[in-house]
């Protein structure tokens, strides 16, 4: 084994980068960074009837806007590649065959129609079907003549039909499985590729990778990885098992049940720092009450002992919390920067942008949530009189469509339509009439708004609306009151 850490993350690119997958590689980097050692990205693409095109380049975006860096791996190179699985073809039957010579595997030429028909029976006698070794009797050199001649074939594993396989888990201890209950599962297929089950063990011992971290979903067949490293005689890795990321209390995350990818989130106007460290929270507790971190405090702060045994629940809603959070920290220039596309989704040219984005910038919890917040400036949105009506404000329908016959002129009257102008124009007409603010402003808003909550107050909507539109609305609004 290397004498330094060597952690690997090892996709499939089957599809998207699911929040389970992206905190696998986060624990993954994370432990890498905090032991000095290396992180290696290793593409797992033998199943390539599954492959997902441009799913390969999809897992290396996500890893990069995580800030996941990867020290080897198929973009950076490194001392032991290739670094997808497609690529290194030739390494692994001669390994599966060296398996055979051993006794630890061996050729299995059974149908389709044979192996098809033997499930059957298991599901009718109610049994779990288990291959039956029915192959393991053909001797060594009539099968080595068979697969010469291209009969197709598979090499199995030859698990013992007695005693125990297990393994060390650096969380849940030592876990035995009588031999009894394994399959002798498939480690080279038909079409010379091997199976993930076999691909792993021989990747991750020719890369050096001395921790293993996955979900624990592959508990039940690690007992099989180590009865191969046994088989080769080679050193095992220390095997670090994760708990699931759950929707609720039921159900693990999952796609096809709507829950979110890391790219859906990103979609969604999260911020990628803000996922980051709330996913490394989903089954790792730095051992306080802290809940923020960047990722290089948790690469200085993780360990394994804070790993938590128990499934975790994903809260969209704590994510939001916390992405408000970081947008608020963002600088101004910043939050321009990322909020005016979709500000520009949202409005039409000629809104100024800035002074828009400067209302949102305390109010924001994603991104995606700011065109549905601006979109009363494009259009005026359908709304109850009942608006009117703010006991705090002393406002009520009578009052309001008074205020609004009162500001109309004095609106009219500004000659340069700037948020100073128009707040010192209102408030020293307020003032002077010897009128509360509430009692104006909060019908204004409404005129101007429709909504109880904007971002910016009456004298900022007005200013964004610019002045024709200000007075169309105000004078549209008394109308409507006057009428009823």
């Amino acid at each position: 084994m290397a004498d330094s850490v060597r952690t690997r993350f090892a996709p499939s690119p089957t599809g998207y980068m699911h929040l389970g997958n992206l905190r696998t590689a986060l624990y993954t980097y994370l432990f890498a960074r905090m032991s000095g050692g290396a992180f290696v990205l290793r593409i797992e693409d033998t199943d390539q009837e599954r492959e997902v095109p441009g799913a390969v380049e999809a897992l290396k975006s996500s890893l990069s806007l995580a800030g996941l860096t990867c020290d080897e791996g198929p973009d950076v190179g490194g001392s032991f590649g290739p670094y997808v699985q497609s690529e290194r073809r030739a390494l692994y039957a001669p390994l599966a065959w060296e398996l055979v010579d051993k006794g630890a595997a061996y050729p299995c030429f059974c149908t389709k129609e044979r192996l098809e028909q033997a499930r059957a029976e298991a599901e009718a006698e109610g049994r779990t079907f288990k291959y039956d070794k029915h192959c393991i009797a053909i001797p060594a050199d009539e099968a080595r003549r068979r697969a010469d001649s291209g009969e197709p074939y598979v090499i199995r594993q030859n698990i013992p039909e007695t005693g125990f396989a297990s393994f060390d888990d650096a969380l849940y201890g030592r876990i035995e499985v009588e031999c009894s209950q394994l399959d002798d599962q498939v480690l080279l297929k038909a079409d010379g590729l091997p199976t993930y089950n076999f691909a792993n063990v021989i990747d991750d011992h020719l890369m050096k990778i001395t921790h293993v971290m996955r979900g624990t979903e592959y508990l039940s067949s690690t007992p099989k990885y180590n009865l191969l490293y046994d088989a080769f005689g080679w050193e095992k890795p220390v095997y670090i098992h994760l708990q699931p990321v759950m929707a609720d209390a039921t159900r693990k995350l999952s796609k096809r049940k709507g829950d979110p990818s890391f790219e859906d989130l990103l979609a969604e106007g999260f911020l990628p720092e803000a996922i980051v460290n709330y996913i490394a929270l989903l089954g790792w507790s730095p051992g306080d009450d802290r809940e923020f971190f960047t990722l290089s405090e948790l690469e200085r702060t993780f360990s394994l002992s804070g790993l938590s045994k128990s499934p975790s629940i994903f809260d969209k809603n704590k994510l939001k919390w916390m992405n408000s959070e970081y947008t608020r920290k963002l600088s101004e220039d910043k939050y321009y920067e990322l909020s005016k596309p979709w500000l520009e989704l949202a409005l039409p040219a000629g809104f100024d942008m800035q002074r828009l984005a400067e209302l949102l910038h305390g109010r924001t919890d994603t991104f995606a949530a700011i065109p549905d917040m601006v979109a009363f400036l494009a259009n005026m949105p359908e709304y109850d009189d009942a608006l009117y009506i703010h006991k705090k404000m002393k406002s009520d329908i009578a009052t309001a469509a008074d205020a609004l016959a009162f500001i109309y002129p004095v609106l009219n009257g500004i000659e340069i339509w700037t948020e100073a102008a128009i707040h010192d124009a209102l408030l020293g007409a307020i003032a002077a009439d010897g009128r509360k603010n509430g009692q104006v402003l909060w019908p204004m808003r409404i005129a101007l708004t429709g909504l109880m909550s904007t971002p910016g107050g009456a004298t900022e909507i007005a200013y964004i609306l610019g002045k024709g539109e200000t007075l169309r609305r105000i004078e549209a609004a008394r109308a409507r009151l006057l009428s009823r």
